[in-house]
């Protein structure tokens, strides 16, 4: 029987940190969303109050809600990282754009063949 007891205890746990998960959702969601301070006093106090049927009741009444809210965050922080990706990146110029530009400002007559050699000796870091 101490086997039985394991798996039950294991459930128990896996079932109390699921709680807990779902209690920090809630929470957070009930702070994220647009109502205000007295809807989320009284939302906080009746979740604290009565756990379960408050859990229950926020899940039917902004489960929806819930779901866009999460959501919009999620593109968020997806175009929050693009962006912070792209300033650390730079412009995107690539050295063969660059040498292409030199090599036409060369053909034009804009550079001499010793600017010309210097600058591409910059492009390519030698």
């Amino acid at each position: 029987m101490p086997l039985l007891d394991l798996f039950w205890a294991m459930l128990w746990f896996f079932l109390f940190i699921t709680w807990i998960w779902l209690l920090i959702s809630i929470f957070g969601d009930i702070f994220r969303s647009d109502m205000g301070g007295f809807g989320k006093a009284t939302w906080v106090i009746f979740v604290i109050i009565l756990p379960f049927l408050g859990v229950l009741i926020y899940l039917i009444a902004h489960g929806g809600d819930m779901q866009k809210r999460g959501l919009e965050q999620a593109a968020s922080q997806q175009r929050a990282q693009q962006e912070y990706i792209q300033s650390v990146a730079g412009s995107g110029d690539s050295s063969a754009a660059e040498l292409e530009k030199l090599a036409d400002l060369h053909k034009q007559g804009v550079l001499t063949d010793e600017e010309f050699a210097s600058q591409k000796g910059k492009v390519l870091g030698s």
